[in-house]
């Protein structure tokens, strides 16, 4: 699939500002899509749109195919006659800056709890038909998901391979007599998910019809802890006896880790997913479709060989390579759901034979701008080394702002960048970085947020291999200002990335 020459913005929405601790689906995610528009930029990057888990991470959600409760508009609830005004007011406020996720955790949920029981009494009898079409339409993980969730409030959050025997191994009648005795908090978990699902449908059709595309975020791996795991456990390389990862995802050392990273997650039983035609990735793939554009695959790698762990390793050096189906993967994506706008995330460890698999369907690949400067004038992330049919960033999620990397940048990598550049002001390099992105031969140009606001390190996004301060940053309306609108205006018009006025 072709790409035309675009550029956007990477923001996840619980970055957005708004007076309830957390981003959301609300009035300030149509103003940064006016903003995207007014800028000329057509895509919007976000990352996994999941409900999270221990460490608020994106990447470790609760489900595959659900939506992040904290990301529903109370204000939009309210408009339903679901949520009363004063039932709104905050007695302490919240952090502008970052995300309190406790705090947020504590005031959204009740709340969302009394307009499930609500939607229940009052909704009108189009909008209950509404509910019932979106249970029938998604029971294939919606039943599993609620059920996960129900059971997991009533078992105090434990990890699902310390509930009692019979719904650890699924077995028929514990899990009909849980569906009976949790129906009303499976309702509940139900409601959040259509509530989510009705917000952010009206959000993507706003963006799209400013012509502003979603660009979504597909981990490759999939929490343990999660509905899909234990919905669907032969899929998964797991203990049969505890339940817990008999092998584990994770990396070898690399630019981010000396040690590897040891994520924990299940890797593939791939032998089963693929004699089953490769049915539960199909459903995944369908899901994502129903919130983004075009779909970023992380990891890449990871579909032609893998980093696999034994189980009981405390560190990812005990890993070995082990090939992944990848060519037969997404073939049968091709077949079964025609030609996808993929991304490939194809960064760390990479060879020829990942570069191959990613050629050979024609995926764009990314580019760091932040990695360019190491090393001499063959370093493939300089702008002159990089072919059309790539993304270009200054910097992901996973790397520190634009200045904050230059702050504390080798002495080498500055001198490269001014002489590559030209003379700038110190306090502009970010600006100087943007520009390198925007012209560039690469089709889609990406800047984090915390670029164009010419941010430092305090409000980077994430730091891999620490546990803590993490998905936190918001900015403020305030800082987008007309100057910086007009200057990201001009680049994106100048470089040939605006779109057309036919």
């Amino acid at each position: 699939m072709s790409f035309s020459r675009t550029s956007g913005i990477l923001l996840h929405p619980t970055s957005l500002p708004g007076r309830f601790g957390i981003g959301d689906i609300g009035y300030q995610s149509y103003r940064f899509v006016d903003f995207l528009a007014e800028t000329k930029q057509q895509l919007w990057q976000i990352l996994p749109l999941g409900p999270t888990g221990h460490g608020n991470s994106p990447y470790m959600s609760y489900s595959a195919m659900a939506g992040n409760p904290m990301l529903i508009s109370l204000e939009n609830v309210q408009s339903q006659g679901l949520l009363e005004e004063e039932e709104l007011a905050l007695i302490e406020s919240f952090p502008i800056d970052r995300v309190d996720y406790d705090a947020v955790s504590a005031f959204k949920l009740p709340l969302l709890r009394k307009a499930a029981e609500r939607f229940k009494e009052i909704a009108s009898d189009e909008t209950k038909a509404e509910f019932n079409k979106f249970r029938k339409e998604r029971a294939s993980w919606l039943e599993d998901y609620g059920l996960f969730m129900a059971l997991r409030d009533t078992n105090d959050g434990k990890p699902w391979p310390e509930w009692e025997y019979g719904l650890v191994h699924r077995d028929p009648d514990a899990l009909n007599f849980a569906r009976v005795d949790l129906a009303s908090e499976i309702f509940y978990h139900e409601y959040m998910q259509f509530e989510f699902y009705r917000q952010w449908h009206d959000l993507k059709s706003y963006a799209n019809k400013k012509g502003i595309q979603i660009v979504g975020d597909m981990p490759i791996y999939v929490s343990h802890n999660s509905s899909d795991v234990w919905a669907f456990p032969d899929k998964f390389m797991l203990n049969t006896e505890t339940m817990y990862p008999s092998q584990m995802a994770g990396v070898p050392p690399d630019f981010f880790s000396a040690e590897g990273q040891l994520w924990g997650n299940p890797t593939y039983n791939w032998t089963v997913v693929q004699e089953e035609g490769f049915g539960w990735w199909m459903l995944r793939i369908r899901s994502l479709l129903d919130f983004v554009d075009l779909m970023r695959i992380d990891h890449f790698r990871g579909f032609e060989s893998y980093w696999a762990i034994p189980e009981g390793s405390s560190s990812a050096l005990t890993g070995e390579w082990i090939e992944a189906p990848g060519y037969t993967f997404f073939e049968a994506v091709e077949e079964k759901l025609g030609k996808l706008p993929f991304l490939a995330e194809d960064l760390g460890m990479i060879d020829d034979k990942v570069h191959a698999l990613r050629d050979h369907f024609g995926f764009p690949g990314m580019k760091i701008l932040q990695f360019a400067f190491g090393s001499d004038d063959k370093n493939l992330y300089l702008p002159h080394n990089i072919d059309r049919n790539f993304v270009v960033y200054t910097g992901t999620h996973d790397n520190d702002t634009t200045v904050g990397w230059f702050t504390s940048a080798t002495e080498y990598e500055k001198l490269r960048l001014v002489n590559y550049v030209g003379a700038f002001e110190a306090s502009s390099v970010h600006w100087a970085m943007i520009r390198l992105a925007m012209s560039s031969v690469a089709n889609q140009a990406v800047i984090q947020l915390q670029d164009i606001l010419g941010l430092g390190t305090q409000s980077r996004m994430n730091t891999p291999g620490t546990a803590e301060g993490n998905w936190e940053w918001r900015y403020v309306d305030a800082m987008l200002t007309p100057t910086i609108a007009g200057q990201l205006r001009n680049l994106t018009e100048l470089y040939g990335r605006a779109p057309s006025e036919d």
